[in-house]
Formats: C-alpha cells, sequence, structure tokens
C-alpha cells in the first residue's frame, strides 16, 4: 500500500511567505474534524446520567446517590456503552491509510463523516440499548478514520513553520466538542421525554455535515494528486495553499519537490505492516514504537476519565450539580489549549511535554492524598478536588493534548509514514478502550468492583510519572525542521541530544543535501544540552 499521511518536506507551501493565509486557513478548517471526536466523549458522560436516557435503557434499582432516580445500568453496561465506541475507532484507525489513497485526503474525510452519521442515526432512533452500542461502533468507525484522515491532511498541507500549529488545533477543536456537548447537556438534562439525550446525539449530524460540506470546498492534498497522476490539479490545490497562480515558478518548484519524493518513496517499494518494526540504521523501530507509545501515554495521563465518567465521579463525590462542573472543566480544557498551539512553536515539542508531564503527577498525586485523607462531604475538600481537577487539565490541554498528534504527524520516515501513523492512532483509540471499560470496575462500588473512588488518581499519577521517563528518553526536539531533517536527526543522535543537534541544522542553513547528509554526529556534541 502506497502513500504516507505526511509529505516529505515541511508540507506543501513550506516556503510561501507569513502573510499568504488564505491556504493555512483552508487547512486549519479540517481540524474541525475534531469536534466529532470531542463531542462524543462528552456526551456520553452526561447522558448516561440523565433520568430518562437510565429509564429507557436501564433497569430498576434502590434508589441511591448515583441513581436517584431508581432506574440504574450496572458497571458492566456502562463500561461497554462508553467503551465501544474506542473499539470502533481502534478499527477505523487501522482502515484510514487505505481509505485515504483509495479515495484521497479530501473524499476520505468526507466519506468518514457518512459513516459517522449512520451511527449518529442509529443511536438517537434506539430504544433499546443493543442498537444503541451498534450505532456507537459505526460513530467510532467514522471518528477513528477522521482522528487519522484530519492530521494526514493537515501535515501534507501545511508549511513547516507552522505546522505544528496547525495540526495542534485538531486538539483544540476536540476540546471544543466537549465544552458544546456539556452546554447542550446541562440544557436538555430535565427534559421528561426521550429528547434529553436525543436532542445532544442528533446535534453531531450537523457537525458531520459541517465538516462534509466545508470539505468540499477545499483542495485535494497536492502530494496525493501527484501520486496519482493529476499533475494538473496538483498545480491547482497548490496554487490555491499558497495563493499563487497555477503557473507561478514557486508552485512548479514546489510540485517538483513533490515528484522528486514520490519518485523516491517508489524506489523504496511496497512496505508492509511488518517492515515498521524493523532494525535499521535511521531507527525505524524506534520512531514505529515511539508513535504507538506517545499516543498510549497521553491515554493513560487519564485524561478521558474526567470527561467520559466526570459527571459520575462529581456526583458520587457529593458535588451537587456535576453538570456545571463539567461545564467548567471543559471550559478550562478548551483556554488552555490555546497557549499550548502557541507554545508548540514557541517552546518546542519536548520541554512541554516534560514539563506537562511533571505537572498532571503533581496534581494527581495531591488528588489521591485529598480524597484518601478527607471525607468529601466536607465543602473544603471538594472545591480543592475540582479546582485541582482544573489546574491537571490546564497542564493536560497546553501540552500533551496538542502536541502527541504533532509528533505522531512528524516523526515517521517516508516509505513507513501511512502504516505507522495508522498503527500509532489505532494505539491511541486502544488504550482509550481499555481504560474506558475497566474504568467502572476501578471507580465503582459493589461486588467485584475495587470501589477506588478517588484512589484511582494514584493510578492516573503513577502513569504521568511515567509519561516522564518517556518523554526525556524518546521525544526528540523538532521545532522548525523539515521532515528530511527530523529523519536526519534520528540517524545521527538519540533524543536526549536532539536540542544541540537541532540548534546545529539549523545554523547551517536549514536544508542538508544527499551530498551533505550528516553534519553532526553523537560524538561531535560536546555535551547534552539541558531541557
Amino acid at each position: 500500500m502506497p502513500g504516507g499521511p505526511v509529505s516529505a518536506g515541511g508540507g506543501v507551501g513550506a516556503n510561501a511567505p507569513k502573510s499568504k493565509l488564505a491556504g493555512i486557513l483552508m487547512t486549519c478548517f479540517a481540524a474541525f474534524g475534531g469536534i466529532l471526536f470531542g463531542y462524543d466523549t462528552g456526551t456520553i458522560s452526561g447522558i448516561q446520567q440523565m433520568p430518562d436516557w437510565l429509564h429507557t435503557f436501564g433497569h430498576s434499582v434502590p434508589v441511591s446517590k448515583s441513581f436517584p432516580g431508581g432506574y440504574g445500568i450496572s458497571s458492566s453496561q456502562r463500561s461497554l456503552v462508553v467503551s465501544i465506541l474506542s473499539a470502533g475507532t481502534f478499527f477505523g484507525a487501522l482502515l484510514a491509510a487505505p481509505f485515504a489513497d483509495i479515495l484521497g485526503r479530501k473524499r476520505g474525510i468526507i466519506a468518514s463523516c457518512l459513516v459517522f452519521s449512520i451511527g449518529v442515526a442509529l443511536q438517537t432512533a434506539a430504544t433499546r440499548i443493543a442498537l444503541f452500542v451498534v450505532g456507537r461502533v459505526f460513530a467510532g468507525l467514522g471518528v477513528g478514520l477522521v482522528s487519522t484522515l484530519v492530521p494526514m491532511y493537515q501535515s501534507e498541507c501545511s508549511p513547516k513553520w507552522i505546522r505544528g500549529a496547525v495540526v495542534s488545533l485538531y486538539q483544540f477543536a476536540i476540546t471544543v466538542g466537549i465544552l458544546l456537548s456539556n452546554i447542550f447537556n446541562n440544557a436538555t438534562k430535565n427534559r421528561p421525554n426521550h429528547s434529553s439525550y436525543r436532542i445532544p446525539i442528533a446535534i453531531q449530524f450537523v457537525w458531520a455535515a459541517v465538516l462534509a460540506g466545508g470539505m468540499l470546498f477545499l483542495p485535494e492534498s497536492p502530494r496525493w494528486l501527484i501520486k496519482n497522476r493529476r499533475d494538473a490539479d496538483a498545480a491547482q490545490a497548490l496554487g490555491r495553499l499558497t495563493s499563487l497562480p497555477p503557473n507561478d515558478p514557486e508552485v512548479t518548484v514546489e510540485l517538483e519537490e513533490i515528484r522528486l519524493n514520490l519518485k523516491h518513496e517508489e524506489e523504496l517499494g511496497e512496505t508492509s505492516y511488518l517492515d515498521c518494526f524493523r532494525s535499521s540504521d535511521n531507527r525505524i523501530r524506534f520512531r514505529t514504537l515511539s508513535g504507538i507509545f506517545i499516543q498510549a501515554w497521553q491515554q493513560l495521563t487519564g485524561i478521558n476519565f474526567i470527561f467520559y465518567f466526570g459527571t459520575t465521579f462529581f456526583t458520587n463525590a457529593g458535588i451537587h450539580n456535576p453538570f456545571l462542573i463539567s461545564i467548567a472543566t471543559s471550559t478550562v480544557n478548551v483556554g488552555m489549549t490555546i497557549p499550548g498551539i502557541w507554545g508548540v512553536e514557541r517552546f518546542g515539542r519536548r520541554r512541554l511535554l516534560i514539563v506537562g508531564a511533571v505537572g498532571m503527577t503533581i496534581c494527581e498525586f495531591i488528588i489521591a492524598i485529598i480524597g484518601s485523607t478527607t471525607k468529601l462531604t466536607n465543602q473544603s475538600a471538594q472545591s480543592a478536588e475540582v479546582a485541582l481537577v482544573c489546574f491537571y487539565i490546564a497542564f493536560f490541554a497546553s501540552t500533551w493534548g496538542p502536541i502527541a498528534w504533532v509528533v505522531t504527524g512528524e516523526i515517521f520516515p517516508l516509505n513507513i509514514r501511512a502504516k505507522a501513523m495508522s498503527l500509532s492512532v489505532a494505539s491511541n483509540w486502544l488504550w482509550n478502550f481499555g481504560i474506558s471499560y475497566a474504568t467502572p470496575y476501578l471507580v465503582d462500588a459493589g461486588p467485584g468492583n475495587a470501589d477506588l473512588g478517588t484512589k484511582v488518581f494514584y493510578i492516573w499519577g503513577s502513569t504521568c510519572f511515567c509519561c516522564i521517563i518517556f518523554a526525556y528518553f524518546c521525544i526528540p526536539e523538532t521545532k522548525g525542521l523539515s521532515l528530511e531533517q527530523i529523519d536526519l536527526l534520528y540517524q545521527n543522535v538519540a533524543p536526549i541530544n536532539s536540542v544541540s543537534y537541532r540548534k546545529r541544522l539549523l545554523a547551517e542553513g536549514g536544508e542538508l543535501s544527499e551530498a551533505n547528509p550528516t553534519a553532526v554526529k553523537d560524538d561531535d556534541l560536546a555535551s547534552n544540552e539541558k531541557v
């Protein structure tokens, strides 16, 4: 299966003046795909606490703090309803590479919206939990496809000087989707009929229509067009992305670079998934595993515990209006993603990942300690828990949230990019599934459950500490480098030496040809620069 999610070089239009914003804005629009994922994440957290949804899909239970209406669902049912979307997204992510190569990046995203809409329709019409679950599987397939295709499209079409910020907008759209879902959940939660949960679910038709409709007016990836021998269409697409005429010399040069890169890719021949794990001079296996694990660690920070089960968690903690608290945490998530979009190009990837993991570790251990030593009926303890959750979300939103997607889009060599990126994104969804499935058993009280409650944050704090170690030893600094330069970086230095090597690369003028491929080696570095 030829092709890959990120073109060689810094993306098309890499040499375009920074004043040419039309192409950048078009590429940024594709980030709207994050709304689909974020909105569904937040919606399911709220609707599983709505009285009419519990009455429709649950069964009679004793009245309790968790189920004041006398209807509820078991931990196993809650695990299934929440986690089954991630099972669908896992397979959607794996299908995304052939989807993109056959249909194209643009039409692939549009087709993904159709698959997602089928899932939304099934969930909206469901009156039995089995049909509701099937609907979440189809919605998951659509979200999984979008979660690979959108960063793929953005990385291929954005210039290198702003590539990180553009791809980070996908995570920003996820946070906006979560916030919107909590707002709609709060507005409809007390309606006395099926509209209480059907309205928030059906609104997802709007997000899918906006994304699909907008993509109709965006250009296809010039690289995909070149690969399919549609040179004239590629010139038109690149002209739109760079705000230049199709016959402009700059467009001609860019297209020729894409052709040369494509020729090199074809010379490498067909690759298999096994090739992603072969040992080689440019550390293919290490890079593939780095992509897989950074997506896994993003989930293991525990962030989706808050957004999948936050309403239930805050209810059990004694907070009287958990829906409003969910809106507050979602607002923090949106607001703090903005500094992350700016910081990824200002401070770099590696430094922010380490700082963010340190901040999350501290917050989560303190949350766990307060929950273990204080009765949460205490108003001060409740306020402290909510405040610390907000600080924890702020650290995630400004670091690991957007940067994991940026790193995944940058680090893979040309010949394995499609497969390695699909494996990485599939890893995100596989861990998302595992965590969302296991969490009710870890947190809930009852026979066979661990009944950890807030003590579950000891687990998340420990995994965040592991994120510090992973980022320090496995993630290089790639800010401002073209994708070819990132390939050189992996060939010649370890990630802990990458800060010094990156500076040397940029000092030598940026573009290194095959005649001068390795300006710096590990043993050329007198000392390792501190992060």
